[in-house]
């Protein structure tokens, strides 16, 4: 047996080298936005041996790195046997196309967008969340759809029999018309599956339960907050984008009224436009929210640029009025002076470690006060056979005491002004 060396069979990481440029002023420097690329190539199974900078006025039209810069880039990728080169900012088609052919195959040229829509594609797991994937990446791939079969064109210019009739369309063509068509028939699709949410979603606001959505940068913690606030088990990991597809538990306050929490997509600088359309019916459940919680890593050095960026999704998808609390996680791995800083900094936030379960109670009281924000205090009579309401009473208000008489049931609660409403043909004296 010792002649024979087993082969390993777990996957070779791609060796990868990171491109950035930096024009002009920005919030992130070049060096915070390559090290979130060398997380992001990590997530998707690279190894990054190498990172690249440039400062430039404006990025070369035809390269986007200058020509020296192009010249250093071949030599590393060929002492270095790297796999693939990721560039920090979205190339065009052009460009993408000139590097690959100066650094030549079988090297991979790719941009930031792609890297994310990659990534996006292996941890999609619901249907509508592959159909939004595939529709982001066939819309960034049209425009980059080039002459792999561009022998089939060098046969329309031979003459002999049947060279008169052509060649019809090129195959180029034909590619860049079924990639059209398919994206036709997904925008279909996930048009009809929105409208199916928002049924679902007039259902809950019908029901009148309380809505919060879990929104902030990607691995901020918000699928282990859903966690450990509802005692569910959603998947959770130390990775960028390991949440794609919304994710609702219902949540019972201590005070009796139920409330829903929606996990979402992590937000991260720079997200692709194409990611965030694709998106926008996952993202109508921020929309749809009463409150939202903007979950932010305390212990993170980029947290205000962080927040930013999270802000500014939030304007973009019609949410930036929406009444929003701030809840700064991972507070247990922030020593005294950095905690005192961020309290400084973020004084109407909530506290917590949803790893540890500290703050919690804080968060949930903090759920409840906004919940009962504009509501109202009255004594009502269901009778018996509103059984659907006495259920609506019992869930969506705060009862203060009940009890069962002949006509039915006799309760005061507060309620807020939708329920407040429903409930109007029913409110009695109060007999206390």
């Amino acid at each position: 047996m010792g002649r024979f060396k087993p082969l390993s069979t777990a996957p070779v990481p791609e060796r990868a080298i990171l491109v950035g440029v930096e024009v002009g002023r920005s919030e992130w420097s070049c060096e915070e936005s390559l090290a979130e690329l060398a997380r992001l190539a990590d997530t998707d199974g690279a190894e990054v041996v190498l990172t690249m900078t440039q400062r430039l006025d404006a990025p070369v039209p035809k390269t986007f790195i200058g020509k020296g810069k192009v010249e250093e880039l071949v030599s590393a990728v060929h002492a270095l046997h790297a796999d693939v080169v990721i560039f920090d900012d979205e190339l065009t088609p052009s460009q993408q196309a000139n590097l690959e052919r100066l650094v030549g195959e079988p090297v991979k040229i790719i941009d930031r967008t792609a890297l994310i829509l990659d990534i996006f594609g292996v941890h999609a797991k619901t249907h509508e969340g592959r159909l939004q994937v595939q529709l982001a990446q066939l819309q960034y791939v049209l425009p980059r759809l080039r002459g792999m079969w561009s022998h089939l064109v060098g046969e329309q210019t031979r003459g002999g029999i049947g060279s008169r009739f052509g060649q019809g369309e090129s195959q180029l063509e034909v590619d860049r018309r079924l990639v059209r068509a398919r994206i036709s028939t997904l925008h279909r699709e996930l048009e009809r599956l929105e409208r199916r949410r928002l049924v679902q979603s007039k259902a809950r606001w019908d029901s009148g339960v309380y809505r919060v959505a879990l929104v902030g940068y990607t691995n901020a913690g918000k699928s282990t907050l859903l966690n450990r606030l509802t005692g569910s088990d959603v998947y959770v990991r130390d990775e960028l984008f390991a949440t794609l597809d919304p994710t609702t538990r219902a949540l019972d306050l201590e005070e009796g009224r139920k409330v829903t929490i929606t996990d979402t997509v992590g937000f991260i600088q720079k997200l692709p436009t194409t990611l965030v359309e694709s998106f926008k019916s996952t993202l109508a459940e921020v929309r749809a929210a009463d409150l939202v919680l903007l979950v932010i890593d305390a212990s993170d050095r980029h947290r205000e640029l962080q927040i930013s960026a999270v802000r500014s999704v939030l304007e973009e998808i019609g949410a930036g009025e929406l009444r929003c609390v701030e809840v700064l996680n991972k507070v247990d791995l922030l020593d005294e002076g950095a905690l005192r800083e961020a309290v400084a900094a973020h004084p109407d936030a909530q506290l917590v470690s949803a790893a540890s379960g500290t703050g919690i109670r804080g968060l949930l009281y903090r759920i409840a006060k906004e919940a009962s924000q504009g509501s109202v205090s009255l004594t009502v009579l269901v009778p018996y056979e509103k059984g659907l309401l006495m259920k609506m009473v019992h869930e969506r208000c705060q009862v203060m005491r009940e009890r069962y008489v002949q006509e039915g049931l006799l309760a005061t609660v507060r309620a807020d002004a939708r329920m407040a409403s429903t409930l109007g043909p029913y409110v009695v004296e109060d007999e206390a």
